[in-house]
């Protein structure tokens, strides 16, 4: 049921900025030390403590898993303290549960939010993606293309050859053919082990990353949470859902789905003006991650509203005792 109140964006925003901190600084203890399941787990508490303190009437329609794989943060919980505005939660507490594992770069603890029916009911399955940054007209590049098409057509935007770009893909099996094509036109490819919501924020900060384009497949749900990002920061998404089985394309009729074959735009994917935030949980090319020094944790986060292009970068130094 929709709430009537109206969704303030600026007055939301800070509270927004408290859950992705909160998530971060609860996974940070966890950097390192190799368990993924209870990094995620902090993340996931954290942020969902910080939620219920906000006064909106929230639904999850991105996040981990159906309702029986709680205590995830699951599609369709309802968070918030009820009475405020009826709004879309797209989240994931810990992205990089590996990178964080590990201590490798790029983790971020990541949420969007906008007026309910505002974003994509993506269900769990595969999406073929493919993002630049602001500045090009509309279908500069597209899913039709060829990847070696792509190349071409946003090394010619920009006034350059293949040489001069750089692509952004998750380091996978899957995408073996992917790199041989894009590498034989002369461009470079980034992998990334984990992380592409974080890969695809890159293309609209090319001076800063050095990333001009992301492409491959990954979840459907990240490339939501991606296109809630660049609606902020401009840039262009499309995104193609997956299929490998029957069951596949259950869940997607289960979201409301029929045409199986759509493209989505950015705009298909987030429809309204929403507020997203992400706290650095590792050092990135975005974001810092979490800084200890003796009695405090500093935490760094971006936090964006794509109703006026606004974008803050701020440091939250956190007492430990």
């Amino acid at each position: 049921m929709t709430n009537e109140v109206e969704f303030h964006d600026r007055m939301l925003s800070l509270g927004l900025a408290r859950v992705s901190e909160a998530a971060a600084l609860a996974s940070a203890r966890l950097i390192g030390r190799g368990d993924e399941k209870a990094a995620d787990q902090a993340a996931v508490d954290a942020m969902r403590t910080q939620l219920n303190m906000l006064d909106i009437n929230g639904v999850v329609v991105i996040g981990e898993g159906e309702r029986d794989e709680a205590p995830m943060l699951y599609i369709g919980e309802e968070v918030g303290r009820g009475g405020g505005p009826g709004v879309d939660i797209a989240l994931d507490p810990l992205e990089g549960t590996t990178l964080t594992a590990k201590d490798m770069p790029n983790a971020l603890a990541v949420i969007a939010m906008g007026p309910r029916g505002s974003m994509l009911h993506a269900p769990d399955v595969y999406m073929e993606k493919l993002a630049i940054g602001p500045g090009f007209v509309t279908d500069t590049v597209t899913l039709d293309m060829s990847p070696s098409e792509r190349v071409e057509a946003l090394a010619a935007a920009k006034g350059g050859s293949c040489e001069d770009i750089t692509v952004c893909i998750l380091e996978r099996p899957r995408h073996e053919d992917l790199v041989s094509e894009i590498r034989a036109t002369g461009a470079a490819i980034r992998l990334i082990t984990d992380g592409d919501v974080a890969g695809v924020m890159h293309c609209a900060e090319a001076d800063i990353t050095g990333i001009d384009m992301y492409m491959g497949s990954g979840g459907a749900p990240e490339g939501v949470l991606a296109a809630a990002a660049l609606k902020c920061m401009g840039g262009q998404i499309y995104g193609r859902l997956l299929f490998r089985n029957d069951d596949e394309k259950g869940r997607a009729a289960k979201a409301g789905i029929t045409d199986l074959n759509r493209v989505y735009t950015r705009d298909d994917m987030v429809t309204q003006d929403v507020i997203f935030a992400a706290t650095g949980v590792t050092d990135g090319s975005l974001v810092s991650g979490i800084k200890r020094e003796v009695g405090y944790l500093t935490a760094e986060t971006i936090l964006m509203r794509s109703k006026t292009g606004s974008v803050r970068r701020m440091i939250y130094r956190h007492p430990t005792d």
